[in-house]
C-alpha cells in the first residue's frame, strides 16, 4: 500500500501477494482503484469504458475461491486495450465508426489474465484503428499524466496514461509498429514487445501481416515480467542478474533525415554507463536499415489499414484514416507489400547480433518529446504522418523483424517529461531483456507515477 489506506499505487506483485495471504480482499483492492479512476480519469480520458459493477462482481468471485495459491495476479486490477475483445462489451477499435459488436468471448490474452486472478476494471482508449502514435478522437484527446498538454503516445496511449497515473498497476496493450514501446517511453513505463509467436496475438481482422504482438505496460520490471509470463502461458520469470553481456549501441535513426534530440541522445549515454556499471561491455553497432525497409514498412502500414477497414463504413472514418486506407489499397495492388522483403529483414536482423558478436542492442526509444495532445483526429493525414514518424522512428523495424524489444525509463528531460531507451534482442530473449531492464531499475530507480 502507498499510505496505509488504499491499494492504489501498489504493484501487481504486492497486491497479488496480499490477496493470496488474506491480508486484503480483491473486492477492496478493485474498489480502491475504481474510486481513483473516477477521480482522475476525467482529466486524462484514458478509459473508453469503466466496468464498475462488473469488476466488483468479478473481484467477489476471486475472493470466493477456496484456493488462491495458483493465481499470480490474484485481485490485481487490469485494463484492456479497446481493440482486444472482452466478453460483454463492444470492441471499439479507436472510434465509434470502427466499433464492432459486443464480443461473445474474451480474447485469449484476456482469458489468461482472468485465469491468473486479474480483474478487468476498464477498457482503454487508442487512436482510430490503432494507426497513429498519438491517442485522440475528434473531441477527446487522451492526455499524458506527466503533462496534460502532451500526448501519452499511441496507439496504446490510454493504457499508458492509466498506468502512469496509478489507475491500474498493469494494462494489456499491443504493438504493431511501436504501440507498446512508444507510449511506455512517453509515460515513463516499462513496455515489452514480445517476439513473434511468443504471446497469442491474433486480433481477428486486425492482424497487420503478423506485425502485432500483445504485451503489458507496468511501472516496474518485476510486474512486466509477471504480466509477460501470464500472457505467454509460462511460469513466472525470475529476474536473475545476467552474466557479462556484449551490448551494441546505436543512435542511427531508421528514418533518413531524423535523428534523436539531445535529451534522447543523453538517455543512450546514461544507459550505456549503467550497462558498464552493471558489468557489461558496450560497443558501437549500427543496424543496417536498407532503403527498401522504409517503403516496405509504409506500404505494410497502409495495407494493414485497408485490410482492416473492409469491416467498417469507410465514409464514417476520420479523414486521416480514410487517406491511409486509400494508400493501402494502392500499395497492395502495386505489389509493394511483400512477405519476402519482411522475411529478408528478419533474417538480416537475426544475423546482425551474431555478425557483431553482441547479445543485445541499445537505441533511443524516441527522437523527441511527446507531441502536444491536440487536434490530430481532425488534422490532415500528412500532419499525422509527419508527427508520428518524426518523434518515434526507432520502434517499427523490430516489428518487421519480429524481434523482442523493451522500452525502459532512464530519467527525465529538462522539461520534466520521462526519458527512455530501447533494448532489442534476438529471438527468445524476452527474459534477458527483462533482466537487463531490472539492472537499470536497481542502479537508476525511476519515479513510478506522474504527479503533473
Amino acid at each position: 500500500m502507498t499510505d496505509g489506506t488504499t491499494w492504489v499505487g501498489a504493484t501487481a506483485k504486492q497486491i497479488s501477494r496480499a490477496v493470496r495471504r488474506g491480508d486484503i480482499t480483491a473486492t477492496q483492492v478493485v474498489a480502491d482503484h475504481l474510486e481513483q479512476i473516477a477521480i482522475t480519469d476525467p482529466s486524462l480520458d484514458a478509459f473508453r469504458i469503466i466496468r464498475g459493477g462488473e469488476a466488483i462482481t468479478e473481484a467477489e468471485k476471486v475472493d470466493d475461491q477456496e484456493d488462491l495459491s495458483n493465481l499470480p495476479l490474484a485481485g490485481v486490477p487490469v485494463a484492456v486495450k479497446e481493440n482486444t475483445p472482452v466478453a460483454g462489451v463492444p470492441t471499439w477499435n479507436g472510434s465509434a465508426a470502427a466499433r464492432t459488436p459486443v464480443a461473445e468471448e474474451d480474447h485469449e490474452v484476456v482469458r489468461r489474465l482472468r485465469g491468473a486472478g486479474a480483474v478487468v476494471v476498464g477498457i482503454t482508449r487508442m487512436p482510430e484503428m490503432g494507426l497513429w502514435a498519438v491517442t485522440d478522437e475528434s473531441d477527446t484527446p487522451t492526455r499524458n499524466p506527466w503533462d496534460r498538454d502532451r500526448t501519452p503516445g499511441g496507439s496504446s496511449g490510454g493504457a499508458a496514461a492509466a498506468v502512469a497515473a496509478g489507475l491500474v498497476p498493469i494494462a494489456q496493450c499491443n504493438d504493431g509498429l511501436g504501440s507498446i514501446r512508444i507510449p511506455a517511453a512517453c509515460c515513463g513505463l516499462v513496455g515489452l514487445k514480445p517476439g513473434r509467436g511468443v504471446v497469442p496475438a491474433e486480433l481477428g481482422i486486425a492482424n497487420w501481416f503478423d506485425l502485432v504482438e500483445n504485451g503489458v505496460l507496468t511501472t516496474t520490471v518485476s510486474d512486466a515480467a509477471l504480466g509477460f509470463s501470464v500472457l505467454a502461458g509460462r511460469d513466472p520469470i525470475k529476474l536473475v542478474e545476467p552474466s557479462r553481456l556484449r551490448i551494441g549501441v546505436s543512435t542511427r535513426s531508421p528514418l533518413p533525415g531524423v535523428r534523436a534530440d539531445e535529451p534522447n541522445m543523453s538517455a543512450v549515454t546514461t544507459a550505456s554507463k549503467l550497462l558498464v556499471q552493471a558489468g557489461h561491455d558496450t560497443r558501437t553497432a549500427d543496424p543496417k536499415y536498407p532503403p527498401t525497409l522504409g517503403l516496405g514498412t509504409l506500404a505494410t502500414w497502409f495495407a494493414s489499414a485497408y485490410r482492416e477497414s473492409e469491416a467498417y463504413q469507410l465514409a464514417a472514418l476520420q479523414p486521416r484514416t480514410r487517406q491511409h486506407i486509400r494508400l493501402g489499397k494502392w500499395a497492395l495492388r502495386s505489389g509493394l507489400v511483400r512477405q519476402s522483403q519482411r522475411d529478408a529483414f528478419r533474417e538480416a536482423s537475426i544475423r546482425f547480433f551474431a555478425d557483431n558478436s553482441i547479445d543485445l542492442l541499445l537505441t533511443p526509444a524516441l527522437a523527441s518529446a511527446p507531441p502536444p495532445a491536440d487536434g490530430y483526429a481532425n488534422g490532415s493525414w500528412r500532419h499525422n504522418m509527419s508527427v508520428s514518424m518524426k518523434y518515434a522512428p526507432f520502434a517499427a523495424p523490430w516489428n518487421i523483424a519480429g524481434l523482442p524489444a523493451i522500452s525502459v525509463p532512464v530519467g527525465t528531460r529538462p522539461d520534466g517529461l520521462p526519458l527512455a531507451v530501447q533494448l532489442v534482442g534476438p529471438p527468445d530473449s524476452e527474459a534477458l531483456l527483462l533482466a537487463v531492464a531490472g539492472q537499470f531499475e536497481v542502479l537508476n530507480p525511476w519515479q513510478r507515477f506522474a504527479f503533473a
